[in-house]
């Protein structure tokens, strides 16, 4: 090789690919004891390079941990013997473990004894669970559901059932935008922006008053232009678990149908909220008394248990029947090609249980004692919160409140000093769930409320 003239290109250390090149002709090489042998006759230049393993995604950057579901993971390697965890909205036993309904074991044993199969599911989802859930939602006996004027379409819980619902408004009303309340659950902002839906905010938590700033909401609603969507919280408001009062959601329906504008309900709390499936869907059915057209999001997660099911429907109220068939037609469309069709095994078991007498009345006492369970657990802390804070500082927001969750008026650093001194972990608006925590428990937290507030600025 004395009449070659080799040359060799070091690029980086970690270069995994060597390529050979002698005047176009492929040289082949071979390796024996450790040295390079070149194959083939070197008349000519002859250039070893090696080639630099740049990967395609170096652009992509490391995204944010999630608001809600990291708050999971830092709790989980907390070894804190006294660690809280009320970030996640799951329902807990008085021993704080996960709770799987009966109810829900008895339909599961059903499914199993009828031996049914696992076969894809139409693309708007089991006909069965769609039926039983808009009469859920609405009353068997809507004029609704009985002309037929209600869309149903199995969705991936309330999550999916949402973007669905947003991908719908997106690429059939351009034009306009969707107005949430400040605040609102965390996801619901991610999911318009993915669907590049635009939105605003209307004003709904007041903090003077920890309560309901209902006069800021009904001037935002008035101000925003005419055919906008309206999210409405159908019960227990997450995050903030405060609800219109039924006269104040009267007024809510005369300003959206005074202003031409489209309810969006998220109904994800049905039943769960103040222990009747009917007190807590009345703000939808009021909606839909009034000949209003409307789109409501459903998920079972709460009421049933079924977080990891994935389980929900978008439901689309309509002036008439055609005009139902045609929605319905395009969520299919679009749902074609975003997942193609739902999973089937919480669909059978809402199925089962809603369409049985006995499970049915079975699932509305287990509702009643975990709606129940929660109440107790909000009054043991408003009462602990009230002996110990000797500032004079009316705390009785936490029994106004209803559902899952408080909102206990902290800010981000009371809420930091929450977790860092007291290993409570929740989200940094202030937010608990009080379906992690426990009666035993109340004080603990109670003393880490009191010292946050009071200590912190």
């Amino acid at each position: 090789m004395s009449s070659a003239m080799a040359s060799v290109a070091l690029l980086t250390p970690s270069a995994t690919s060597l390529s050979l090149r002698e005047n176009s002709k492929r040289i082949g090489f071979g390796k024996k004891h450790g040295h390079l042998l070149f194959k083939g006759k070197a008349s000519g230049r002859v250039s070893m390079t090696v080639a630099v393993n740049t990967s395609r995604f170096e652009g992509v950057t490391m995204a944010p941990p999630d608001p809600i579901l990291g708050v999971s993971e830092a709790f989980r390697s907390d070894t804190n013997e006294l660690k809280l965890n009320l970030g996640v909205g799951a329902y807990r036993t008085e021993e704080l473990q996960p709770y799987v309904l009966n109810v829900v074991k008895k339909a599961e044993k059903l499914m199993l004894e009828r031996g049914e199969n696992k076969e894809y599911l139409p693309i708007e989802g089991l006909a069965a669970f769609n039926k039983v859930t808009a009469e859920l939602l609405l009353g068997a006996d809507n004029p609704a559901i009985q002309q037929g004027r209600v869309s149903t379409v199995q969705g991936l819980s309330g999550t999916g059932s949402l973007r669905l619902a947003a991908a719908f408004i997106q690429r059939y009303f351009p034009d306009s935008k969707v107005l949430i309340s400040s605040p609102t659950w965390g996801n619901h902002k991610n999911i318009f922006n993915d669907a590049r839906v635009p939105w605003s905010e209307y004003r709904y938590f007041d903090p003077r008053t920890v309560g309901l700033d209902f006069e800021g909401m009904i001037a935002d609603i008035k101000a925003a232009p005419d055919g906008s969507f309206v999210l409405l919280h159908g019960c227990a408001h997450n995050p903030t678990g405060i609800d219109p009062t039924p006269e104040q959601w009267e007024k809510i329906a005369d300003v959206i149908q005074e202003k031409n504008h489209i309810p969006f309900f998220d109904v994800a709390y049905q039943g769960f909220a103040s222990g009747s499936l009917d007190e807590d869907a009345s703000s939808v059915r009021l909606f839909v008394k009034r000949g209003l057209e409307l789109l409501v999001a459903q998920s079972y997660s709460k009421n049933l248990g079924l977080y990891a099911e994935r389980i929900g429907a978008i439901n689309v109220v309509c002036s008439s029947s055609d005009t139902a068939a045609r929605v319905k037609s395009q969520l299919k469309r679009l749902a074609r090609p975003m997942y193609s069709n739902p999973p089937v095994h919480g669909a059978r078991v809402v199925a089962n249980v809603v369409g049985d007498p006995n499970l049915f009345d079975e699932w509305k006492q287990e509702m009643e004692l975990m709606a129940g369970r929660i109440k107790n657990v909000r009054q043991r802390l408003y009462e602990n919160l009230s002996q110990k804070d000797k500032s004079g500082k009316d705390w009785s927001f936490v029994l106004k409140q209803i559902g899952m969750f408080s909102y206990t008026g902290l800010n981000k650093a009371q809420s930091d000093n929450m977790t860092d001194k007291w290993h409570i972990y929740m989200t940094k608006d202030g937010r608990i769930s009080l379906a992690g925590l426990s009666l035993s428990k109340c004080e603990y937290l109670a003393d880490a409320i009191i010292d946050s507030f009071h200590n912190v600025n």
